[in-house]
């Protein structure tokens, strides 16, 4: 069932702090926000900066997130796992990388046990920007540790998919996919990042078909830095006609240009306004 859901922080005012942070001063007050805008879910961020106190790291944390949902109704369907863009241990050498795949690992571990204590479903690794997959050799790294998680997870947690964000082209990003071969493994797909590398939407769906696990919709000029959506490069009527050929059917997630500081909810109230007016189109 298509849902519409918000990035967590974009209902929080940055001060500062970028267009994409964990809100650890307002989280919890973004659930009721959500709610009284008709979102159906908040989409979690998993950072590297003070990630211990993630409300997803301990059980404390973990119970007041079902609280506000039995009490709001929105749910935590998805989690974006930025603390990996930080930490990409492919990016590292020798021994070192040891390490920091042992503690990838450990920590992503740790998030399919949060993800299964408030009803999750899904997991999305971004390996774009600081863990893009430059090399054949990275690749195969993170092809390797993919396929270790999934068969580590399949007993406990095999109900948790995971999405994976990267800018390689559709034909490259399909053979990834499809050479780890597991129905788990998808994509995490993001329209501002594949128009602000050039690429073509419609192509791109058409192409990762059901792959597809969840839709970041955000508008981003080529080459160039994200914008109010509608005034970028990204094609939104080529892109949902290639969702209606493959009946799309999840999570849109709002991760576009924020705005003014203090105008959240009417940044977002538009925003919702400019998806479900395509997915209307498209049903």
């Amino acid at each position: 069932m298509i849902t519409y859901g918000i990035m967590q922080g974009r209902l929080t005012p940055s001060n500062g702090r970028g267009i994409q942070f964990f809100p650890f001063d307002n989280w919890a007050n973004e659930f009721g926000i959500a709610s009284e805008l008709g979102l159906d879910e908040i989409e979690f961020i998993f950072d590297y900066d003070n990630y211990i106190s993630n409300p997803l790291w301990t059980n404390e944390g973990i119970d007041k997130i079902n609280k506000l949902t039995d009490d709001t109704g929105v749910k935590v369907k998805s989690l974006c796992f930025d603390y990996f863009m930080r930490r990409p241990f492919y990016k590292y050498d020798g021994k070192e990388q040891e390490k920091v795949k042992d503690e990838n690992k450990r920590i992503l571990l740790q998030m399919f046990y949060a993800m299964k204590r408030i009803g999750g479903a899904l997991i999305e690794i971004p390996a774009v920007d600081n863990s893009s997959l430059k090399t054949e050799v990275e690749k195969k790294l993170f092809s390797t540790f993919l396929k270790e998680i999934i068969k580590e997870t399949d007993d406990e947690y095999g109900e948790i998919k995971v999405g994976l964000e990267t800018d390689l082209t559709v034909e490259d990003f399909v053979h990834f996919i499809d050479e780890i071969g597991s129905k788990r493994l998808g994509a995490n797909y993001d329209s501002g990042n594949s128009s602000g590398l050039g690429y073509d939407l419609y192509k791109e769906v058409t192409g990762l078909g059901n792959r597809i696990f969840n839709i970041h919709i955000k508008d981003r000029v080529y080459m160039g830095t994200t914008v109010a959506l509608g005034t970028g490069s990204a094609n939104f009527d080529e892109l949902f006609k290639g969702l209606k050929e493959i009946h799309y059917n999840e999570s849109f997630i709002i991760q576009a240009a924020r705005g003014t500081d203090g105008n959240e909810r009417n940044t977002i109230d538009k925003q919702r306004k400019f998806i479900s007016d395509y997915v209307e189109r498209m049903l």
